[in-house]
């Protein structure tokens, strides 16, 4: 015994009304009644990514997720020979976008002569969906894309010999599946691409290469913290902005790197007809050093070679000859950013690293640089002449002279004198 349409009917209103399987009759059991839950099947290939790039009124002409098929280019169907004659007529296409994401989605249906899919709008009879009167409906499935003359006959007065049926509507040709990729806020998402809604500031992903590209010429902003936030284990190659020192700076592996300007280095020297070797302010190589000998350029490798800071000539410049040499050497930021010892106490260079020692500091709130141990001056010690009062201001051990006398403070604001004697 065949299945009874009212059981097909029952089966359908449980499944798509209350989302439950069917277990009994409509007579023993109602669809409320029903306790086994039965949720229609989402299949996760066929989830339109991008639906809501769907603009609300179907575009004029193909854009962006939307294919059109205009009136004055529709899709010809094609007959259906399985199915009772003239009954259905597949497009060949899936996805077509329903009127639920706007009234002017609904396809419009044309019939015309086969072949003449330029002219089935304006010279073919178009049918509507709810027929002309005479039980000649029909039905098209927007999912699959195929036409059914669902009523009880075929368009009323249309002889269908040497004829096809042509839809004019839309198609979504945008991106399917959950997972290739999503909308969130304002980026899209897919594949290896971060979509911006704002146009060309797109982030892409090269996983081959290991690029990361932002397109865009604005810019963007790196981390930024003081010189005590910084990582306790950083990764080599980690780059952040210094807060404290003001610089770029990059973690080589082995200690942070301030990334700043170069300064140019320009060295001056006179020829003397026979010194070939002339020492440089600072390193450099033969690659990194343009010479040149009264303004005419020499070849490097050739007229001379560079080692540290020594530069040596093939032969000696002759006496009266002015040799410039020029080049770049990077500014010692690292001295600062890596700063060593408390906040008064002088930096200085301690073989390659900065270094600094508690007897040597400079107090720049009073001017005061102290040295804890012996002083060697190779020159001349210079000061601003200051006559002192036996009670002015002072520090034991402070020094200071005038035209007439030496004064040195005994103790606190206490000055002692000795007179300046003889002469040339």
């Amino acid at each position: 015994m065949a299945i009874l349409d009212s059981q097909k009917i029952d089966y359908l209103w449980k499944k798509l009304g209350y989302g439950s399987t069917k277990t009994d009759t409509n007579t023993n059991k109602k669809a409320p009644n029903e306790a086994i839950a039965s949720p229609l099947l989402l299949r996760g290939d066929k989830v339109w990514q991008s639906a809501s790039s769907i603009p609300a009124v179907l575009p004029g002409s193909s854009a962006g997720v939307v294919t059109v098929y205009a009136t004055s280019a529709p899709d010809e169907c094609t007959l259906d020979g399985t199915a009772t004659a003239n009954r259905s007529w597949p497009t060949g296409l899936t996805d077509w976008i329903p009127p639920e994401l706007g009234s002017t989605y609904q396809v419009k249906v044309y019939i015309h002569t086969s072949g003449s899919a330029g002219s089935a709008a304006s010279g073919g009879d178009q049918v509507f969906a709810t027929g002309s009167g005479n039980d000649d409906e029909w039905f098209f499935d927007y999912q699959s894309g195929v036409l059914h003359f669902i009523g009880s006959n075929l368009p009323d007065g249309i002889d269908f010999t040497g004829k096809s049926v042509y839809i004019s509507g839309g198609r979504y040709t945008g991106t399917f599946g959950v997972g290739g990729g999503t909308t969130l806020g304002g980026l899209e998402v897919a594949s290896t691409t971060l979509t911006s809604t704002t146009a060309s500031d797109d982030i892409i992903f090269d996983a081959e290469t290991g690029v990361v590209q932002i397109v865009g010429t604005t810019g963007f902003v790196i981390p930024v913290g003081t010189t005590a936030q910084r990582s306790g284990s950083p990764e080599t190659g980690l780059t952040r902005y210094n807060s404290s020192t003001g610089l770029l700076e990059l973690y080589d592996g082995a200690g942070w790197e301030g990334i700043g300007d170069y300064t140019p280095i320009v060295d001056n020297f006179d020829g003397d007809g026979s010194t070939v070797a002339f020492t440089l302010s600072a390193s450099s190589t033969t690659d990194g050093l343009i010479v040149d000998v009264n303004g005419v350029l020499q070849l490097g490798g050739t007229a001379y070679n560079v080692s540290t800071t020594t530069l040596t000539f093939t032969e000696s410049p002759a006496a009266g000859d002015k040799i410039t040499a020029r080049f770049l050497t990077k500014t010692l930021y690292n001295a600062i950013s890596d700063a060593a010892g408390s906040t008064t106490q002088v930096q200085f260079n301690d073989a390659g690293s900065t270094g600094a020692d508690a007897g040597l500091t400079y107090d720049k709130t009073t001017d005061a640089l102290t040295v804890g141990g012996t002083l060697t001056i190779g020159g001349l010690l210079q000061a601003p002449q200051a006559t002192k009062l036996a009670n002015a201001t002072g520090t034991a051990g402070q020094i200071s002279w005038d035209a007439n006398y030496i004064y040195v403070c005994t103790a606190t604001d206490t000055w002692k004198r000795v007179g300046l004697t003889g002469g040339y």
